[in-house]
């Protein structure tokens, strides 16, 4: 293309704006700007509108014309600027070339460059016009989106944008156009509260599994039939699976032969076998998901329908026979694939059994384990649980979980389980995922109190899996492996597919496909926690929401600046609240509720005198 011939004092445009030249150079020109502004520009980053001469820019209004007739002139051609302006303007001046450069910009009868205009067909027009019609249409319902949001109110039909700030409050996204159109934070929790103002959600709506990445519900995939494989059977052992009443997915149960203990496990892995979908599945999920509106399985449920003890006739586990000591250690260890038959039962109904047979046994070995362990170490720490459970109208209700002497029983045998197991695999050479803990950077302090028994959980460290064996410092236990409910804990499983092939002489996972698993799961079991103590969080909130005039008893555990941290036994929450006078330690006091945050998870109380 050859050089374009600038004149001096010519009308160019610059940028889709127009532009007049001053000054002329061999490599620069100087142009000045409508808004009064001059630069310094290469030729060639304008182009020539007309030759001029203008003065200034003041005055380039658009004369009155006939576009339409000039379109219907030009259709089927081309044309030039110049030739533009004649047939629209009747003459070609500096105002007539840059309105007829605006019809070209605007880009609905005409299109192209200054020197070659391409006319756009009818057809063309009317669909650019449609276009711009809906699109004014579709900005008009956006600003009465937000006018409605700014007045806390919303529309049947908002919803296709409503889901925008719906991600950002569920932690999918982190920007919001209309949050941003609103000048609001572009956070989950402004998102949150703005939803709960307009009532697009309501208390109900727990955002806190699905900000943690976590799956909305159960896997569907198929499970394959259990293998036809010999099983022992332990059918003449009576078996009690032992849990809170309304438990869904029991996945281990305890019988007592002649001084023998037994621990019967789900035989998951005789179902999902290595690398298979299911086991992939699981892998992924890395725990159920425990909320108190419902439970997310790793497994499909028909897994736990079939493999949960004493949810069928016959319950086929891999059980574990403990021949324990005198002074309760495990002598001996035989692992069977077996069948067995359950009898379910409540912590509630098995704390009144404690006399008979074979609780009684059940429990002195339990009280021998903790006897053992206690003397290894283990660290004692009671501190109040609770069970917060949503009902189907909404209702939410928190039951405290008693200190029952058949939790202890349940608990002891399930840790000598764990010890056993995990020494067995040591002792044979099979790579497992252990469960470990380090002891304290300080000597822990005595505790028989609620708040030194609250100063004591500060100190510990966490616990944590890893392929190489250790000490689990809390439990007082040398060697520790969870491997009791597999049904519930990815890793659980892990532990029974290495020890099934050991049993059945098959091909065992490598120490390092064993750590491959165990970082898998720690990738996602965190979330998983922290999920759930959102979760129990948010639906504690909401209880007080429907019980605005709650009062009880809380206990005075730390001193901590202007604001006290008082632990509310009866809902098993921390609080900060401003106490009178000095008062010791483990206090008791009155609390009433005065505040409830829910989006922040905060309730404040004060103290009732």
């Amino acid at each position: 293309m050859p050089e374009q011939i600038l004149p001096l004092n010519s009308l160019v445009l610059y940028k889709n704006q127009p532009a007049l030249l001053s000054k002329t150079n061999d490599k620069k020109i100087e142009i000045n700007l409508a808004d009064g502004r001059s630069l310094k520009v290469r030729p060639k980053d304008v182009d020539l509108l007309h030759p001029g001469p203008i003065t200034h820019l003041a005055h380039l209004e658009a004369p009155e014309g006939d576009v339409e007739t000039a379109w219907e002139l030009l259709q089927g051609s081309t044309a030039t600027l110049p030739e533009l302006a004649e047939l629209a303007y009747a003459a070609y001046t500096p105002e007539t070339a840059w309105a007829a450069w605006q019809l070209v910009a605007d880009g609905l009868y005409f299109s192209g460059t200054i020197e070659a205009i391409t006319v756009r067909t009818p057809e063309q027009a009317a669909n650019e016009l449609a276009a711009r019609a809906a699109k004014a249409a579709e900005e008009q319902s956006w600003q009465d989106f937000l006018a409605r949001l700014e007045k806390g109110e919303m529309a049947a039909d908002d919803g296709r944008y409503l889901q925008e700030i719906a991600s950002l409050a569920n932690g999918q996204t982190q920007r919001s156009q209309a949050l941003r159109a609103l000048n609001l934070p572009e956070t989950p929790e402004s998102a949150h509260t703005l939803l709960l103002q307009i009532g697009y959600w309501d208390d109900h709506h727990n955002p806190y599994p699905a900000r943690a990445g976590l799956p909305a519900a159960s896997p569907r995939l198929p499970v394959p039939d259990l293998p036809d494989e010999e099983r022992r059977d332990l059918t003449h052992l009576p078996a009690f699976a032992i849990d809170d009443e309304g438990n869904q997915d029991p996945d281990d149960a305890l019988s007592w032969e002649n001084g023998r203990l037994w621990v019967h496990i789900a035989d998951v892995a005789a179902l999902i076998p290595p690398d298979s979908l299911l086991d992939l599945e699981a892998r992924a999920r890395g725990a159920n998901l425990y909320l108190p509106e419902g439970t997310i399985t790793m497994l499909p449920p028909i897994a736990t329908q079939w493999l949960g003890l004493g949810l069928v006739e016959l319950s086929p586990a891999l059980s574990f026979g403990l021949d324990l000591g005198a002074n309760g250690e495990v002598a001996e260890l035989e692992i069977v694939p077996s069948w067995i038959h359950v009898t379910r039962l409540t912590y509630e109904e098995v704390d009144g059994r404690l006399h008979e047979e074979p609780f009684k046994s059940l429990y002195e070995i339990a009280q021998l384990s903790e006897q053992r362990r206690h003397g290894n170490g283990s660290v004692q720490i009671e501190l109040p649980e609770v069970r917060v459970r949503v009902a189907e109208d909404g209702a939410v209700s928190i039951r405290p979980l008693p200190n029952l002497r058949s939790r202890d029983l349940v608990r002891d045998a399930m840790l000598l389980a764990g010890e056993a197991i995990a020494r067995f695999a040591f002792s044979h050479n099979i790579p497992l995922p252990y469960t470990t803990q380090e002891a304290p950077a300080e000597p822990l302090p005595p505790a028989s109190t609620t708040a030194e028994f609250f100063a004591r959980r500060r100190l510990m460290k966490p616990s944590q899996q890893s392929s190489a064996p250790g000490a689990h410092a809390g439990l007082g236990l040398g060697l520790y492996a969870q491997a009791t409910s597999p049904l519930r804990r990815y890793l659980d499983l892990v532990v029974h597919q290495q020890l099934r092939a050991h049993v059945l002489g098959e091909e065992m996972l490598d120490a390092q496909e064993v750590m491959a698993r165990v970082g898998a799961a720690d990738a996602v079991s965190g979330d998983v926690r922290r999920a759930e103590r959102l979760s129990n969080r948010h639906w504690t909130m909401v209880y007080l929401r429907q019980h605005p005039d709650w009062q009880g008893e809380g206990i005075l555990v730390e001193k901590r600046g202007r604001k006290d941290v008082v632990l509310i036994p009866e809902l098993d929450l921390e609080t900060r609240v401003y106490v009178k006078g000095e008062r010791p330690l483990d206090s008791q006091l009155t609390v009433a509720l005065t505040e409830v945050d829910l989006v922040n998870l905060e309730a404040h109380f004060r103290v009732v005198d």
